[in-house]
């Protein structure tokens, strides 16, 4: 067997996360055993990619279960937050189940009162459950390279489905109505090829654009800043150049003031109120002027409206979009590194893991 890529997981992603659809409810069922469902206070701990797939998931699990999420970084969670008395409900994302910091988190909640905690994991037998009440297996097995793609894309569905359960247990969600949602992901899961072959095609178009960036910033709102700022991870970890992800209204407070004809902008358009989509339209023609270097990733048309325009079709449920939006950053992540002649097979810092303490464990990367 060939030695696994951050494409080959790319390219498993859809196969994979199909499965994961089709064996709904059994992971989450085994998940929430045990979990107040009247409990509406719940608290996400998670870094890097983790806390970028909360931040994707957050306002569809809130739709759907009726809780109020918030999300925290761990490290600084442990040293510097108050913990609110009334929290129930915690979830730990790790996808390795070894990151210290969340770890460290979740031991500082239950030291303080009893709260249901939830390890969300790839590799459901790691540390991060041994201090957790119940387990959520996102199904995609262990990811053997440093950079997680199928391992992300799996853990904001997972996070996605907990939240339609959430919501079935409730009485919130009628069987018809779960039974729908399934199928829109369903039918958001079976576009993953044709977009990862989508984006590939724009890379080409565009190859030589990306290959001598300096800089890249993407902007996007609601749902969708979790894809941002995924973005702005793995762009920092496989392209690295300074990389930039960004809620629409806080790029117009200062970050606007950097652009320059070299920029490159990403903007991700998805489903939302009219005065939103206009507020982000108006933005773009803003930097059209100052920039020729501005893309789109569309989820709202099939149709691209120009050359630098990657149109990945209508997705009705904003809520659901950054499941689907990020497949083309990851694309680019793979493409683009490699362009500027990186080759990110070859791993770098394989000791930092031990010398800073972030992990309890040596990472096993191939």
């Amino acid at each position: 067997m060939s030695k696994p890529t951050m494409l080959s997981y790319i390219l498993e992603e859809q196969e994979k996360l199909t499965a994961a659809i089709n064996a709904y409810p059994a992971n989450i069922d085994t998940a929430i055993n045990g979990l107040d469902l009247a409990a509406a206070n719940w608290l996400v701990l998670g870094t890097g990619s983790s806390i970028n797939a909360a931040k994707s998931a957050k306002y569809y699990i809130e739709k759907m279960a009726d809780v109020k999420l918030a999300i925290e970084e761990p490290y600084n969670f442990t040293h510097y937050e108050k913990i609110d008395p009334q929290l129930q409900v915690v979830l730990g994302i790790s996808q390795s189940g070894q990151s210290t910091s969340t770890i460290e988190a979740m031991d500082k909640i239950t030291n303080h009162h009893a709260v249901h905690t939830m390890a969300v994991t790839s590799i459901p037998d790691s540390e991060i459950t041994k201090v957790t009440t119940s387990t959520l297996d996102v199904l995609s097995g262990r990811e053997r390279v440093g950079y997680v793609t199928l391992g992300f894309s799996a853990t904001v569905l997972a996070l996605m489905l907990l939240g339609l359960r959430i919501g079935v247990k409730k009485g919130l969600v009628t069987p018809q109505q779960e039974s729908d949602e399934l199928k829109d992901f369903l039918e958001l899961t079976s576009r993953f090829n044709h977009v990862i072959d989508q984006s590939t095609k724009f890379f080409e178009t565009h190859r030589k654009d990306f290959q001598l960036a300096p800089r890249f910033t993407s902007i996007a709102y609601g749902p969708a800043v979790g894809t941002a700022k995924e973005m702005e991870t793995k762009f920092s970890e496989t392209i690295r150049v300074p990389s930039l992800g960004v809620e629409l209204e806080a790029f117009m407070h200062g970050p606007y003031l950097e652009i320059n004809p070299e920029h490159r902008l990403f903007f991700i358009e998805t489903p939302a109120k009219p005065e939103i989509i206009e507020k982000a339209g108006l933005l773009k023609a803003y930097e059209q002027k100052h920039t020729e270097h501005v893309f789109t990733l569309s989820l709202r048309s099939g149709e691209a409206e120009d050359a630098n325009t990657l149109a990945l079709g209508n997705c009705s449920d904003e809520f659901k979009a950054p499941y689907l939006a990020v497949i083309p950053f990851q694309v680019f992540c793979w493409y683009i590194s490699r362009e500027k002649g990186i080759d990110i097979t070859n791993r770098i810092f394989t000791d930092f893991s031990q010398a800073v303490k972030s992990k309890t464990a040596v990472q096993d990367y191939v």
